[in-house]
């Protein structure tokens, strides 16, 4: 489980590959520890990733023709995920996203899932959730 001791699965890791797809994940996420256990666990099954502390961090930093899936999580201080992705769809992108959340809100899960988010996940949540999450939103197998 990422969000439970933040451990990182053992053994062959099945993922896309740098080579064939170049496409990069953001995740977005203010506690520390969740961050780097997550980036850590996409980095181990074969996904370029970029962390981000904040949403104004990815907005400041982040070279969006880049990024194909954000990592979001729903809950931050200043900008919240939620309104992140709302200015993200706003400007036209098309960049698919996979919430994070501590929180049990289910008209805000609701919402988020109508309105086009690729999963909505509860933390702690299994590895192979986000890595499942990931793979259909960069729109790969995960056997390629």
């Amino acid at each position: 489980m990422i969000g439970a001791g933040h451990a990182l699965p053992h053994g062959p890791q099945k993922g896309i590959h740098l080579e064939s797809h170049p496409r990069k994940v953001a995740v977005v996420e203010d506690d520390p520890s969740m961050r780097k256990s997550v980036v850590r666990l996409l980095n181990a099954h074969g996904f370029a990733t970029e962390g981000f502390v904040s949403a104004e961090a990815f907005l400041g930093r982040a070279m969006l023709s880049e990024i194909s899936c954000i990592v979001l999580d729903v809950h931050l201080g200043g900008i919240s995920g939620i309104e992140l992705w709302h200015r993200l769809k706003g400007a036209g992108s098309k960049i698919k996203v996979i919430f994070i959340t501590a929180v049990d809100d289910q008209t805000l899960e609701s919402k988020a899932i109508q309105g086009g988010c690729i999963a909505y996940l509860h933390k702690p949540f299994p590895a192979d959730k986000l890595i499942s999450a990931v793979n259909e939103a960069l729109g790969v197998s995960p056997d390629d």
